[in-house]
């Protein structure tokens, strides 16, 4: 039977769970030791972190090594988990860096990784695209030190360097290869970028003498308005469009000169990052209440799939001028964040969302996706002291949403697992209790276990997975049930997780909704539209399953959906008969409508039908959209 990612990386790992509770020690992952003694606010932070770089993870497409359907947005996500690497020593995901660079390096038609084709070396006609992909590369470096991460972000900056251009504008970087605009996001990248290279190629002077040019034009170009917040970039006159302040070109800006300032040592440049944070920091335009707010989170807005990532890139680089000068302001602003994301902007699911202070409307929802979680991911790893703790300890369910549809008068039975992650400041194995408790009624098995975790003062955590099966009774009324598992180790680490058992006697629910999460058996890469709908564009798919009763003889299932989509049936997850498809390429949802499927076909031995959408055509990213999902069931 086919299961979610989180599901597959867990029981692939039951053979070291078994040994691990058997008190056998697994050989654990090298890396660096951690830092200074624990501080429990500190300890937290690196648990955090690490959840949430797993729950980004379950996103990731092994094959096509990236996150999909986003090309750029893959580069940034790559990068923030490299900056997880870096901030805690967990090397955990090392292979993972290394897969994308050796998958991904060549050449790609149009629609295959980008609506653009991309020519190989991570470039193609979107400049920015390729700047992010070298930025990337040059954090594998840092974290590594293999040269061909380095190289290749010099291959991109020599591609870059092809679009400098002193013809229009007296300089700057042209976006785009057609040369239609000057903007602030391509002329941040190029004045980091450069400086990067320069501090990391030994004897260099060409690209810092691209970086310094690049920062003087970049600073007299009119970008950066008198309240030194940075719009979007030039008109065909050369002047500034006064366009929308995003964060992430505020975030380039500020982290352009430090990186400069490194380079010369100047004052004024360090000076110059702390003006441009300032100014964010004290304009409602990024920031409201203490939080960082893109324009686009108001409740009566959504925001694009790009403009989900913006804030995680601010956070990456205010974080550093944080690091650099030890200014109170800037890690108070820091710490705040990641308190907020975690207490407001977190689902039951460890999700982070795009509105890092909460809030939703019905029109307008929160939304939940790899991109806001690698966004608001920079928040949490920016909360990480520079010296990470050496003793951390966290824990998660998988999966860690079930839906059950019992049988009358019997009882019904689900099985998830926790899985438990402890790094040490010294060699010596970690002592953990994991303990269990559901609702009164409820049996969990096992509800008490001690694991022997092989931590050996390693920053990359040793983990161990329980398996636990749980019995509902019968009779338990429809509604959502917690399982609660807490962790501890000593001298006083704990961490508390959930699961969540939803008991259904009917199939209904909105796209997007904290019902779905239930019934979503992989999102696949999908995403969520600002018109409401669940969509997979491209390469990426959504399931859902739907977990009938025993007594279940006939069933059928009601999608509202639209644009291009292929609708699939399975039994069990993995042979998919294609049972719905549009055959017009339909982009403006005028063929939104009601489709009743027959699951009878579909009922197997455990009773559970699986159904996908896709893209009907892959090359234009207007996949399928489902809005609503019913289904009833019939016994003989």
């Amino acid at each position: 039977m086919s299961m979610s990612r989180r599901s597959r990386h867990v029981l692939l790992s039951l053979t070291l769970t078994l040994a691990v509770i058997a008190g056998l020690q697994p050989v654990a992952h090298a890396g660096p030791p951690g830092g200074h003694p624990d501080d429990s606010a500190d300890t937290v932070s690196v648990a955090r972190a690490r959840v949430a770089t797993e729950v980004l993870l379950e996103s990731y497409d092994q094959e096509k090594a990236w996150f999909p359907s986003s090309w750029w947005n893959s580069a940034v996500a790559l990068q923030t988990i490299g900056d997880y690497m870096i901030r805690t020593g967990d090397r955990s995901y090392v292979a993972t860096l290394d897969h994308s660079f050796e998958t991904n390096k060549g050449p790609f038609p149009a629609g295959e990784r980008s609506t653009d084709e991309i020519y190989g070396n991570f470039t193609s006609r979107a400049i920015d695209d390729a700047g992010w992909w070298a930025l990337n590369w040059v954090t594998a470096y840092d974290l590594t030190g293999d040269q061909k991460y380095l190289d290749m972000a010099e291959t991109i900056g020599e591609f870059m360097l092809g679009f400098w251009d002193p013809s229009t504008c007296g300089g700057g970087i042209w976006w785009n290869e057609e040369r239609t605009y000057k903007n602030a996001v391509t002329n941040g990248q190029w004045v980091r970028l450069t400086a990067e290279l320069h501090n990391r190629i030994p004897g260099d002077t060409a690209w810092l003498d691209r970086s310094l040019d690049a920062w003087d034009w970049y600073q007299a170009s009119g970008m950066i308005n008198d309240q030194g917040l940075v719009n979007d970039g030039l008109t065909d006159s050369c002047a500034s469009n006064g366009d929308t302040v995003w964060s992430y070109n505020q975030g380039l800006a500020v982290g352009a000169p430090l990186e400069l300032y490194r380079a010369t040592g100047d004052p004024e440049l360090l000076a110059a990052a702390q003006r441009l944070a300032d100014a964010a920091l004290g304009s409602e335009l990024l920031v409201r209440d203490g939080v960082l707010t893109e324009s686009c989170d108001a409740l009566d807005r959504s925001c694009d799939d790009n403009q989900k990532q913006f804030k995680g890139i601010f956070m990456r680089y205010l974080t550093e001028l944080a690091d650099t000068t030890g200014e109170a302001r800037y890690q108070d602003f820091v710490d705040h964040q990641a308190e907020t994301v975690w207490a407001d902007d977190r689902d039951s699911s460890d999700r982070l969302g795009q509105r890092w202070a909460g809030g939703t409307s019905a029109e307008h929802p929160n939304v939940f996706d790899w991109r806001t979680q690698a966004s608001a991911l920079s928040a949490l790893i920016a909360d990480v002291p520079q010296e990470a703790p050496g003793r951390s300890l966290s824990a998660t369910t998988a999966p860690d949403q079930l839906v059950v549809m019992p049988s009358p008068g019997t009882t019904s039975a689900v099985r998830t697992a926790v899985q438990v992650a402890a790094t040490s400041d010294h060699g010596r194995p970690t002592r953990v209790d994991v303990r269990v408790t559901g609702p009164r009624g409820w049996a969990v098995r096992p509800a008490r276990t001690r694991l022997v975790l092989p931590t050996t003062g390693s920053g990359t955590p040793a983990r161990a997975t329980v398996p636990l099966d749980v019995t509902i009774p019968a009779g338990t009324a429809d509604g959502s049930y917690p399982l609660t598992v807490t962790v501890t180790a000593r001298p006083g680490l704990s961490w508390t997780t959930r699961a969540t058992v939803q008991v259904a006697s009917s199939v209904d629910f909105d796209a997007g909704s904290t019902q779905e999460v239930a019934w979503l058996w992989d999102a696949g890469g999908s995403g969520l539209s600002q018109a409401g709908s669940r969509f997979a564009d491209g390469t990426s798919r959504f399931v859902y399953k739907l977990p009938f009763p025993a007594e279940a003889t006939s069933a059928e299932a009601t999608l509202t959906i639209d644009n291009q989509y292929v609708v699939a049936l399975s039994g069990d997850g993995e042979d998919w008969t294609v049972v719905l498809q549009e055959d017009e390429e339909i982009r403006d949802g005028s063929n939104k409508a009601d489709h009743t499927l027959d699951l009878t076909p579909y009922l197997g031995d455990d009773k559970a039908v699986y159904i996908r959408v896709t893209d009907a055509f892959t090359a234009d990213g207007w996949g399928g959209g489902v809005y609503h999902v019913t289904a009833t069931f019939g016994t003989d």
